[in-house]
């Protein structure tokens, strides 16, 4: 018998776009990238995020200008992520517009205040992006005050620092409700950075652990997306625009909707088809097998490998 399992089917992967700040800070615009994201790409979720920029930034980097000018959509850094904040009431606006479009609501926390405010509109899942990994006090709130799965992507992290976030997870009891994402901090990043093989370290260290393996992905196109699946992700971020030339850093690292469409669909018709067959004769292959198969005299019976 070979050594395989047949009842080991794939899972249906999930497939979240990251609209992040990529709205430009318009309402209107996200309400549209909800819209085209539920209807024609039929992406499970949509992840927005959320910062206290006098929290997260000092006094002298709020002040500076932005370092890429053109991206700019303020006088100062503070000012250009402020022109870019929802507030909380704008936030339950989007999380409304997602159950009427049935679609899944994410958002992505920077800090403890933002933790706290999202967490009082209860979405299934909250974000910890790889920049606030480390911020063991929000992380040690959202396991006490907050009942949904918590994501953490793990850009920028040594495999210490892994350790010590998973560790946490586990002292407080909510390590079945984490999910880890491999990353790559890059804006965009080159295929040689991708380095899609750390879903399969990440996966061997953690995974009996933790709820499940993700990707999040940076890079260009949509390839790699599908090696991740093989390789065992299980949830998988994007981000997305209707634009990749408008204004913001973002945009150019993200997908515009046929780019999203076409890699939420082609995740789900290769998950479906990472399988073994439940019987060596599949009912597809029986009436084939009638017409066409040839049938030859069988050869002495000898001893086999398989035997």
């Amino acid at each position: 018998m070979y050594d395989t399992d047949i009842n080991q089917y794939s899972k249906r992967p999930k497939m979240i776009a990251e609209i992040g700040c990529n709205h430009k800070g318009d309402i209107d615009i996200a309400y549209e990238m909800i819209k085209t994201a539920a209807i024609f790409c039929k992406v499970d979720a949509v992840k927005f995020q959320k910062r206290t920029n006098k929290e997260l930034l000092t006094k002298e980097e709020y002040n500076a200008p932005h370092p890429e000018l053109y991206h700019a959509y303020g006088a100062t850094y503070g000012e250009h992520r402020e022109f870019l904040e929802f507030d909380l009431e704008q936030h339950s606006m989007l999380q409304d517009w997602c159950n009427e479009l049935n679609i899944e609501y994410n958002c992505s926390v920077w800090d403890l205040t933002a933790a706290k405010q999202i967490a009082s509109l209860k979405p299934k899942c909250i974000k910890i992006p790889s920049a606030s990994n480390l911020d063991f006090t929000m992380m040690r709130w959202l396991c006490d005050h907050y009942d949904g799965d918590i994501h953490v992507s793990l850009g920028m992290t040594t495999r210490e620092e892994e350790d010590q976030i998973v560790d946490l997870f586990i002292r407080n009891y909510r390590n079945d409700s984490l999910v880890l994402y491999s990353c790559t901090s890059g804006y965009p990043v080159p295929f040689e950075d991708i380095c899609l093989l750390e879903i399969k370290r990440i996966s061997q260290r953690f995974d009996p652990l933790v709820k499940a393996i993700g990707f999040s992905g940076h890079h260009l196109g949509i390839g790699a997306d599908i090696a991740a699946l093989a390789l065992g992700a299980d949830y998988f971020e994007r981000h997305y625009t209707i634009d990749r030339t408008w204004r913001g850093t973002d945009h150019a690292a993200s997908l515009e909707p046929d780019g999203l469409r076409r890699l939420t669909r082609n995740l789900r018709q290769v998950s479906a088809s990472l399988c073994y067959k439940p019987i060596e004769i599949l009912d597809i292959e029986k009436k084939q097998r009638a017409k066409l198969k040839r049938f030859v005299k069988p050869q002495k019976k000898t001893s086999s490998m398989f035997n």
